[in-house]
Parts: C-alpha cells; sequence; structure tokens
C-alpha cells in the first residue's frame, strides 16, 4: 500500500438550494480521506462568486488537490486514490459499483427531504452544518436561520422530484434494503475491512447520524450495529482545521 503524500486539500459546496445533495455526496470523500488517514482541509466555496477556485478552469465542487494534482467529482477523485493507494489492487465493476451507484442515485435523494422534514430539523441541520463549516459567526447565524428556512421548502420540491411520499419510510426502507445486502457479513464484501461501497454509504450517513432524522434510523431499522463497526473502522478524521 502507498502512501498519498502532502495535503489534500478539498473545494466543497456550501450548504444552500441545489448543493445540499452534492455536499452530502462529498462527505464519502472525507470518509475515504479519514479511513486511509490522508489528512485534508477543506475549502467552502462560495456559489456565487467561487472566488476560492479562481485558480481553476473547473468551476464545480468538489475539487481536491493532493500532491499538485487537480482531481474533480467524488467518485472519481475517490477511484483516483484509491489506485495510488492500492496500485495492485482493482476496483470491483459487480456488486461494489451496483452499491456506490446507488448511493450516488438513490440514497442521498432520500436523505435531504429527512434531514428538513420540519423547520426544527432544518434548524438542527444548519447548527451541525455551520458548527463543522468555515464560518465566521456572523456568517453562521445568517446561514442557520436564512438556510434552514430556505431548505425547509426546497426539501419538499425535492420530495416530490424523487417521488418520496413519507421520507422517514423511505429512509427506514433505504437502510433495510442495505442491511439486506450485507446479507449477514460484516461488510459489503465479506472479509475484515470495509470496500468503497461500505465507505460510501457510511460516508453519506455520518452527517445525519445524531441528527433526529439519523437517530430514527438506527431506532427503527437494523443498520446500527454495521454503523458501528464502521465507526471504528473509518476512526477520527484526518481533517485539519484552520
Amino acid at each position: 500500500m502507498r502512501r498519498v503524500n502532502g495535503l489534500a486539500t478539498v473545494g466543497r459546496a456550501l450548504t444552500c438550494g441545489g448543493a445540499v445533495e452534492k455536499r452530502l455526496a462529498q462527505a464519502a470523500l472525507m470518509t475515504f480521506l479519514d479511513y486511509y488517514s490522508i489528512p485534508y482541509k477543506i475549502v467552502e466555496v462560495n456559489p456565487i462568486s467561487k472566488k476560492e477556485i479562481k485558480w481553476s478552469d473547473y468551476k464545480k465542487v468538489p475539487i481536491l488537490k493532493v500532491d499538485g494534482e487537480q482531481m474533480v467529482d467524488s467518485s472519481d477523485i475517490i477511484d483516483k486514490l484509491f489506485h495510488r493507494i492500492n496500485p495492485d489492487s482493482s476496483i470491483r465493476d459487480g456488486e461494489e459499483k451496483k452499491w456506490r451507484e446507488w448511493v450516488d442515485n438513490h440514497l442521498v435523494h432520500v436523505l435531504s427531504p429527512n434531514i428538513y422534514r420540519s423547520t426544527s430539523e432544518a434548524l438542527e441541520s444548519f447548527d451541525y452544518i455551520t458548527t463543522h463549516g468555515n464560518f465566521s459567526f456572523t456568517e453562521r447565524l445568517v446561514a442557520k436561520y436564512a438556510g434552514a428556512a430556505a431548505m425547509y421548502f426546497v426539501s419538499k420540491k425535492l420530495k416530490k422530484k424523487h417521488n418520496i411520499t413519507d421520507e422517514r419510510a423511505a429512509l427506514y426502507e433505504a437502510a433495510e434494503t442495505w442491511v439486506d445486502a450485507l446479507n449477514g457479513r460484516h461488510y459489503l464484501a465479506g472479509g475484515s475491512k470495509p470496500n468503497l461501497a461500505d465507505l460510501a454509504v457510511f460516508g453519506v450517513l455520518r452527517p445525519i447520524r445524531y441528527l433526529t432524522s439519523g437517530k430514527d434510523m438506527v431506532e427503527h431499522t437494523r443498520i446500527g450495529e454495521w454503523y458501528g463497526r464502521m465507526e471504528n473502522a473509518v476512526g477520527e478524521s484526518a481533517r485539519i482545521k484552520e
């Protein structure tokens, strides 16, 4: 296994409007970096000015710079880093790929309507987001209250867009679907270590785990045992805070 040298810098979307699902998907990238103990810092990118990434011709996030190389798109970044770290290993095209695509195409769409299901849950979520982001005190207050109000209404549109009638039922169903896929194994591929699909599912669930929606999910489904196992496997965050 090779080490990734230097510090990874991740350009991440501020959470507003359509950036919510993108930010959840980016959480899988952070989980990958944490699991492989690759130190990284996060740069919050203003969705309007994008001044933080003016150095790049590519204007979408995430953008990752590591060892002088620019990488884009969460899944592609993970693939490239995985090959760097494990040059003799290949990413499986079967079950692992199937469930990574399930995360991107289904699971993240289920999470947003749950996170912002009510005004109280929206405020709870933005309190978490602004506490863990790079915000000044004033920015934190504005983002929390204005952002929560906006996302409460946006979540209703997302719910309709993805044909979700009962957001909690959809969340529980997704959790149970994943547990069924494990089929009694500790991790998707069996063995003693998680694969990229495990990291992807855990990565998008991690931001909500201790919110009301995440607590409800663990209480009402069988996913808690696997989630706890993943917490131990991933370990502490490798993020470097400025």
